[in-house]
């Protein structure tokens, strides 16, 4: 019985003691049913007997034939998993490549062989059939964190998983759906704000005429530069648009330049009504909100640069910058600065201190300018203090701290890095003057303490790198410098600049001007002349001033030596350097730069020098055609249209030079 059963095969679930047991227990109950019957009646028992033997029969022969349909099924099924597996291997969408370990190729799959068309691929080494598919599977190899890698083949992209182990590569072709997230992501909205730069004030001096016809050609300009990139175009107010377009139709206007910048310029001055545009551009989040956000805060960046330009900017990411290419627009009227000034009013009143700082290496319109700021600060009766190491200064700011110690002028008005940070509280507040960006300003630890509780007042263009949440924001790219800026807010105090400066601060101040107005040569307005002429009636000394602008003979000497390294790298433009294992004064090589900048046929100069042990700065000048903060900010660094600079750490001049080439290249590259 056992043999026969043993070669019935019989499947588990046959052999299984639950099944046996109920099959014993039907045969033992028709065996009793047949004993019972024989002692009722030998005729009954008989049948009984009957009964029980085509129970046993029926039980074999059944146990027989399910035996054999189960094995027919599990046979079935196997060959069809096997047929299924092979069928898979062969005809499904995904591509299969085993290799050894000379990387020679053992065997790939049909659907991998559609890819590589007629290549004979078997035996040879996945170098010889494709160079680039052996470089996409050394770098997985290489790359053993990355187990799922997306690749682009040819024209497909696949998900490639590589078992170097075992010698397997799995390429899945996904490339309908990367073109399904492409277009999508080409389809996401970006929302940009447009805002004419100068439209008040020169709506103040048009008549009613000439203002409807300046508004309908920018609004004409602008319909149909929205139409051409297939854009909505919305009109807020009078100076302010809404555009909505797909961020495909966005890298179409980023190819062009964003050439509507300069067809308003050119076009609106030939009609005597000079117009800018200045354009923030967001894009990238799921929020609209967000988007519309940032869109506001490139707007701001891109006025906070002087306007003139379109800011671009996805949030997480940098900035990218177009246009630029103009000097910013004198304001004629005085508003903002009279608003600034009453709102400095208005802070003061709930501080118990106030700081002023400038930039690292200060010069004397960030000197200058914070002692405006400290002496309006105490003009509303709060105690106030210009930060700053008065024995490590340079040698003009230098002559005006002495000046004033000897003249017996608020001798305490300087304070010490280390004492401000002691006497800082949560009341207190940190203005910054002559600058914005945090990672250049004079004590980093006051910052980090104030940065919740900051104004910054400057005249530079404002970059990306910006203080988060300031509680005042003064930025005027178009003034000559921060001392013309607090001299205006000075005007508005009401004791009058009498009563707020001695003669003294006011040389200090107009030393500031004359400074960074390269002697009123330099972005030099009406207002620079107002400013300076009103720091003079106040009593301001020009004989002093020439006294605090006076160069030491060496500075003279290491600067002239500067200017006799001078080379035209590109077309009017000049290069001077200073030797690698000499340090020069930042002041003396921004006065190369600018010496430079007086000769004839240079547009635009740089000076590289280096400034400490580990750092080399690089001055850069320009008379306006060339953008040179553009050249600077690809450096890390920024600052003026005109007048720019950045530092490079663990570099050495002629490493310096390279760099500064490869940026001078990519901004002619750009402005074609």
């Amino acid at each position: 019985m056992k043999d026969f059963l043993r070669k019935l095969e019989l499947p588990a679930f046959i052999k299984d003691s639950r099944l046996t047991a109920s099959l014993i227990i039907i045969l033992v109950l028709s065996l009793i049913g047949a004993i019972i019957g024989f002692l009722i009646s030998p005729l009954y028992g008989l049948a009984m007997f009957l009964l029980f033997v085509l129970t046993c029969a029926f039980a074999v022969y059944g146990t027989y034939v399910l035996a054999g349909n189960a094995n027919n099924y599990a046979a079935n099924l196997s060959y069809r998993i096997k047929r299924g597996e092979q069928e898979a291997m062969i005809k499904m969408p995904l591509g299969i490549l085993l290799y050894d370990d000379d990387q020679q190729i053992q065997w790939i799959n049909p659907y991998l062989q559609l890819y590589l068309k007629d290549k004979d691929a078997i035996g040879s080494s996945i170098k010889s059939v494709d160079p680039q598919l052996y470089q996409f599977i050394n770098e997985a190899i290489d790359d053993k964190t990355s187990q799922n890698r997306v690749i682009t083949w040819g024209n497909h992209k696949f998900e490639m998983v590589v078992q170097n182990n075992l010698g397997v590569v799995y390429l899945f072709d996904i490339t309908k759906y990367a073109n399904i997230e492409e277009k999508y992501k080409q389809q996401r909205l970006a929302i940009a704000l447009i805002f004419i730069d100068n439209y008040d004030e020169l709506s103040q001096a048009m008549s009613d005429q000439d203002l409807t016809d300046m508004s309908s050609y920018v609004q004409k300009s602008l319909n149909e530069y929205a139409k051409q990139f297939h854009a909505y175009l919305k009109r807020i107010d009078e100076d302010h648009f809404i555009l909505l377009a797909h961020v495909s139709d966005l890298d179409k206007m980023e190819e062009d330049k964003f050439s509507i910048l300069d067809k308003i310029r050119k076009e609106s001055s030939r009609r005597n009504t000079p117009l800018t545009l200045s354009i923030g551009i967001a894009f990238g989040s799921e929020s609209l909100n967000e988007i519309a956000d940032q869109a506001q805060s490139n707007l701001d960046l891109a006025l906070g640069r002087g306007g003139d330009q379109v800011v671009v900017k996805r949030p997480g990411k940098d900035a990218r910058f177009y246009g630029g290419k103009s000097n910013p627009m004198e304001k004629r009227t005085r508003v903002r600065a009279r608003m600034v000034s009453q709102a400095l009013e208005e802070l003061f009143k709930g501080v118990d201190r106030v700081f002023v700082q400038g930039h690292r290496n200060p010069d004397l319109d960030a000197i200058g300018s914070a002692i405006g700021i400290v002496k309006i600060a105490q003009v509303h009766g709060v105690k106030a203090n210009v930060v700053l190491d008065t024995e490590h200064v340079n040698y003009d700011v230098g002559r005006l701290v002495a000046k004033m110690k000897a003249a017996g002028i608020d001798k305490d008005i300087f304070i010490s890095p280390g004492d401000a940070l002691d006497q800082a509280t949560d009341d207190s507040l940190l203005v910054l003057t002559d600058h914005s960006k945090y990672s250049i300003t004079y004590d980093q630890l006051l910052y980090n303490r104030l940065k919740n509780r900051l104004i910054v007042i400057d005249h530079h263009r404002r970059g990306e790198e910006f203080p988060e949440n300031p509680m005042l924001v003064y930025i005027e790219p178009y003034a000559s410098s921060t001392c013309e800026l607090v001299t205006e807010m000075i005007e508005y105090q009401p004791q009058g600049g009498e009563g707020v400066l001695s003669p003294l601060e006011a040389s200090g101040m107009l030393a500031g001007i004359t400074v960074d107005s390269k002697e009123f040569s330099l972005r030099t307005g009406t207002r620079t002349f107002d400013a300076a002429s009103y720091l003079r009636s106040i009593g301001a000394d020009s004989t002093v001033v020439a006294e605090l602008l006076k160069e030491n003979i060496n500075n003279y000497l290491q600067r002239s030596h500067l200017v006799s390294t001078i080379e035209m790298i590109k077309p009017n433009m000049a290069l001077l350097m200073g030797e690698n294992d000499q340090i020069y004064n930042p002041v003396i090589v921004a006065q190369a730069a600018d010496t430079a900048l007086s000769l004839e046929h240079v547009d635009a100069s740089f000076a590289i020098a280096r400034r400490s042990k580990t750092t080399i700065g690089i001055s850069a000048r320009s008379m306006g055609e060339i953008n040179v903060q553009v050249i600077m900010e690809k450096l890390g660094g920024g600052g003026h249209l005109s007048n720019a600079a950045t530092q490079l750490e663990d570099v050495t001049v002629e490493q310096a030079k390279d760099e500064l080439l490869k940026a001078i290249d990519e901004y002619l590259k750009e402005n074609e």
